[in-house]
């Protein structure tokens, strides 16, 4: 078992569950509304083997349906987004041809117009962050897209915490040595003063024994 694999494992145990970060994720959406006030906001995830957009986390319009719900990532705006990597605004979307009312139909709600800025993490485009529908009287602007993008790093940086944390559980899972390094840390986490440091000595004496000869 490599060092670099055992400490994967033990930075496991100190990761919350992918439901903590699903949490994160709503709040993201959520704030994004308010601030906005928009009717709805999304982020969407790129599953890069299937191809496809899936709605992860959504507020206002729609939250009671879309989650988990998929398109293909080759149509709409969100699709756009995720093959250019880059942001857009849209304040009518009928006159837009980047825009497919057939997904919007799909999801049960047309929007008006919309903002939508991707979700990167080293160079890799995750999803999309949208926002739909200000109120009648208001448009998008440049320093709101700054604002927004603001939102999607926080996103993108909650979406590499899962994918590091599920990679570290499926460790977990295969490799009992790992596992048992990794209650250890957690029980570490629980310590105060002499027994903390008894501990980490432990642990150092651990990954001496089950790291690489």
């Amino acid at each position: 078992m490599s060092g670099e694999r055992l400490r994967a494992a033990v930075a496991a145990s100190s990761l919350a569950g992918a439901g903590a970060h699903d949490d994160l994720l709503r709040s993201i959406v959520e704030t994004a509304r308010a601030i906005f006030r928009a009717r709805a906001s999304s982020i969407t995830l790129y599953d890069e083997e299937a191809d496809q957009l899936e709605f992860r986390a959504v507020a206002g319009e729609g939250s009671d349906r879309l989650v988990g719900r998929r398109f293909p990532a080759s149509e709409g705006v969100a699709g756009w987004v995720v093959r250019s990597g880059e942001a857009m605004v849209i304040d009518d979307v009928g006159a837009d041809p980047r825009f497919s009312r057939e997904v919007a139909e799909s999801t049960g709600y047309v929007p008006r117009g919309l903002m939508a800025v991707p979700l990167v993490r080293e160079e890799r485009v995750l999803g999309v962050l949208s926002v739909l529908d200000r109120p009648a009287d208001e448009r998008f602007t440049a320093a709101e897209m700054q604002l927004l993008g603001r939102f999607a790093s926080q996103a993108a940086i909650a979406l590499d915490i899962v994918e590091s944390a599920r990679g570290a559980r499926a460790l977990l899972e295969a490799d009992a040595d790992a596992a048992l390094v990794a209650r250890v840390a957690v029980a570490l986490d629980t310590l105060q003063g002499e027994r903390r440091e008894a501990g980490r000595r432990l642990l150092a004496a651990l990954e001496d024994v089950l790291g690489d000869p």
